[in-house]
This record gives structure tokens, C-alpha cells and sequence, in this order.
């Protein structure tokens, strides 16, 4: 009850002043834009920004405490994203973009914690519409559509964040610096991109190298990769679309997560990422001989997205992916998306390692060397289904993943409903997410042990 009732209060403050948002222009759904040549509208520079403002209730997984306190559930508030992007088509052939904010501001936050950079990039058009190219910190990724998200137009609640590979390891948050290029040719919507990763010591929260002795006599030694602390190699990765239908943009660098019906998509898309030598493990446990392993990863997927009827505004969105990840031996990221707690206690019994000390707050096994399958749908019901207080739109997404490390198949579900108040510019979002836990218990069994929920009402404002 305590949860419900918090939820309602924390929903009816985020309420006030919506009415008079419901009431702005039309004309900022694209942002407020400036034109640099008032007879040419096809040069201007914009700027947009977009807020998403968290209201959770999480089950946290066993042993979880928050500053040295055992905490079994949370309730908290979070400023799950941040964004303030200004771009522009400068010249015909000169374009540039740039991306400023935050992420994940919550009560554990550091106080007056920094905002940063997460793209400054220019690009100029050898062949206009065919060949662009572009340097800066950029997130031009690979392997799949989201690899790099246009966090205002995500369907459900979080993009599958798996697909940004290698977020905050080698990269600044899904960007580093380095060149791209990007491009159509007919229907085909292409990327490509070379990146010096940012060096492994500046990230924050990674294993040192670890093997494990295992207990099994049948399987003594199991080893499991983790980042190499070399200096990085270079990065190279790609998506390629194909666009049966309406063509979407290449200006910057997300992609769409639904257009609401407003165009007609269908596209097949495929990519891959790949670094030499960014993975390590020892070859030899007792010499501490060191082999090191490539980043290798592949993905095709589909997304497809499209008005049911255009009269009624009602809008179907389906988007579907398989990713063959190799980060090396066994690897395996255990972490919770704007984690709600901050260690995990000793558990008698459990053996000691980067899996059990991980899995606190809203962890789960997110990543890792292994398959990956994921599928996300939405129906948007029709346009003023809630009168003047727009409409709503039911959507539901799946992650399952058969990774090497793990005993089992793992999946994540999330389902939820957004209320569009005015769109994307303006919308609450309801979603539970059930997850599992799992334990290695020094056995070389990693298995689930529980599921657990996390209760999340979001709302979005964004011009």
C-alpha cells in the first residue's frame, strides 16, 4: 500500500502544469528552430530537448544494502535522462550536431554531479545524399538499430540497452572519438565508423582480470575475460539498412523507437563492431600469463512500423533482433540500469565473485558473451481516445539470452502502457519489469535462484 500510495502522489505532482503544456504550439514538436537564410528554409540550426523523470518502487535482490544497510526494497525518484541537443544544416553540403545532459541522477547520485558532452561532431557531403563524412565524438555504432537511441521516441520504457555494447567501458557513454560515414544508395541506409576507445583505467566499476577456481572435479579451471587494460585498439563497427518503405533520416546519429504512425516503415537491418585485443584472461593461473581475445559481435534485425488507420491515428510498431555477442572467455556483465542501491552483502555460502558482489538494487545479467534474442510491439490506440487528453498506446518487450557463462537461459520482460498526452512531447509512462537473480555457487553452475519486479511511472517532456 505504501508503494501504491506513493506512486499516486509522486504521479499527481508530476501532473501539475500539463494542462498548459497540452496547450503549446504545434510548432515545437520539431524543436525550436532558426533559419540562417531567410529566403532558404533548407538552412537553419535547432535545438530540442527532452527530460525523463523517474518515480520507481524496485525489489531489490537479496543482500542488497545502500551505504553498508540492508535494503530489501526501494522507493526513489531519478532523473532517468537529460538531453539539450543543438544541430544544424549549415551549408548545403556542412552539417553539425551536438548533445549535452545527464543521466541517471538518483538519491546516490554525487552532489552537483557533472553533466557532459555525449556528441560533438561536423560532417560535410562529398556526394550529397550518397557519402557524408564526419569526425568528433560520435555514436555513428553498429551492430543494430540501437546501438545509438533517439531517447525522445523510444517505445517502451528503456531502449534494449544490451545493444550499446560497450557503454561506458571503452566509450563515453556509447561515444568515443573517431571518423564515420554515413549514406543512401537507393533504398540502402548505410554507417560505418573507426573509433580510438577512450582507455579502460577511466571507466568507473570493472573486474580486475579473475579466474575462478572451480570445485567441480570435472571442470577445474574455468577462466572468464574481462576488459584488457592495454592501450585500446582502434574500433571498427557498421549498421546497414534496408528501407522497403518510407526512407528515415541519416542527419544524426539515433534511430527512431516508433514514429506513432506517422510514417511507414519497414526496414531489415544488419551490423557488427569489432576491436582486436580488448579482452583479457590468464592463460596461466599460477604464472598469471595474460592471452588476450577480440570484441566480436554481429546482429541482423527488423523493425517495422506503421499506421493501422490513418483517419482513426492508430499505429502499430513491432521490432525484432538476434546478436551473436564475443567479448571473449565466458564474459558476462552483471548491472541494473540507474541502479537503486549500491553493493551487495557477504551471503554465507556463496562464493565470492564479480556475479554475487554485482547483483544488487535492479541487477540482472545484462550482457555477455552468448545469443541474444529481443522483440518489442506497441499499439497506439486512435488519436483523442482520452479527449483532450490524448490517447494511449500498450506495449510489451522481451530480452532472452542463452550466455556462456550461465546455466541457463536468461530473459527480462517488461510490459506497460504509455499515455500520450501530446505525443512523444508529452507522455507518461506506466511499465513493471519482472527480472531474475542469479548465484554462482563456486560449483560452475551459474543459475537463477528468484525473479523480481521493479514498478516504474516515468514522465517524459520533450520539444
Amino acid at each position: 500500500m505504501n508503494f501504491k500510495r506513493n506512486l499516486l502522489l509522486t504521479a499527481s505532482s508530476l501532473l501539475i502544469g500539463m494542462n498548459s503544456y497540452a496547450q503549446l504550439s504545434d510548432k515545437l514538436k520539431d524543436g525550436i528552430r532558426f533559419y540562417t537564410d531567410t529566403k532558404d528554409s533548407s538552412h537553419f540550426i535547432r535545438f530540442n530537448m527532452t527530460s525523463q523523470v523517474w518515480a520507481r518502487y524496485t525489489q531489490n535482490d537479496p543482500g542488497t544494502n545502500v551505504q553498508g544497510t540492508t535494503q530489501s526494497k526501494t522507493t526513489d525518484m531519478s532523473i532517468r535522462r537529460i538531453r539539450f541537443v543543438a544541430q544544424g544544416q549549415l551549408t548545403d553540403r556542412i552539417y553539425f550536431f551536438t548533445q549535452f545532459g545527464q543521466n541517471n541522477l538518483n538519491y546516490l547520485s554525487a552532489r552537483k554531479a557533472g553533466s557532459f558532452f555525449h556528441d560533438v561532431t561536423a560532417d560535410y557531403a562529398f556526394i550529397k545524399k550518397y557519402l557524408s563524412i564526419g569526425m568528433g565524438l560520435n555514436g555513428w555504432n553498429g551492430p543494430s538499430r540501437f546501438s545509438n537511441t533517439s531517447v525522445s521516441s523510444i517505445l517502451v520504457l528503456d531502449p534494449p540497452n544490451y545493444q550499446e555494447v560497450t557503454n561506458d567501458t571503452y566509450d563515453q557513454f556509447v561515444r568515443r572519438l573517431g571518423v564515420y560515414a554515413k549514406g543512401k544508395i537507393s533504398k540502402l541506409d548505410y554507417r560505418v565508423s573507426v573509433g580510438k576507445p577512450f582507455v579502460i583505467q577511466t571507466a568507473s566499476g570493472l573486474d580486475a582480470l579473475t579466474t575462478t577456481v572451480n570445485v567441480n572435479p570435472k571442470n577445474t579451471n574455468t577462466t572468464f575475460s574481462t576488459f584488457s587494460t592495454l592501450p585500446p585498439q582502434l574500433v571498427y563497427q557498421g549498421y546497414f539498412m534496408w528501407q522497403f518503405l518510407d526512407q528515415e533520416s541519416n542527419a544524426g546519429p539515433s534511430n527512431a523507437g516508433t514514429y506513432l504512425g506517422k510514417k511507414t516503415i519497414f526496414n531489415i537491418g544488419a551490423g557488427f563492431y569489432y576491436q582486436d585485443r580488448a579482452m583479457a584472461h590468464y592463460s596461466d593461473i599460477a604464472k598469471k600469463d595474460t592471452a588476450y581475445q577480440a570484441i566480436q559481435h554481429f546482429a541482423i534485425d527488423l523493425f517495422y512500423d506503421v499506421p493501422v488507420n490513418k483517419e482513426r491515428g492508430t499505429a502499430f510498431s513491432l521490432y525484432a533482433s538476434y546478436s551473436n555477442y564475443n567479448y571473449g572467455t565466458n564474459f558476462l556483465k552483471v548491472t541494473g540500469p540507474d541502479n537503486p542501491a549500491s553493493a551487495a552483502n557477504a551471503q554465507a555460502g556463496v562464493l565470492k565473485n564479480s556475479i554475487n558482489t554485482n547483483s544488487y538494487g535492479n541487477a540482472f545479467p545484462y550482457l555477455g558473451t552468448g545469443t541474444i534474442y529481443y522483440v518489442q510491439t506497441g499499439y497506439k490506440f486512435k488519436d483523442g481516445l482520452l479527449g483532450d487528453q490524448g490517447t494511449l498506446q500498450p506495449y510489451a518487450n522481451c530480452q532472452l539470452a542463452n550466455y556462456n557463462r550461465l546455466s541457463q537461459t536468461m530473459y527480462v520482460y517488461d510490459i506497460g502502457i504509455n499515455w500520450l498526452i501530446k505525443g512523444q512531447g508529452a507522455k507518461f509512462t506506466f511499465d513493471y519489469q519482472n527480472r531474475p537473480y542469479f548465484v554462482d555457487d563456486g560449483k560452475g553452475n551459474v543459475k537463477q535462484q528468484s525473479r523480481l519486479g521493479q514498478f516504474v511511472v516515468q514522465f517524459q517532456l520533450a520539444f
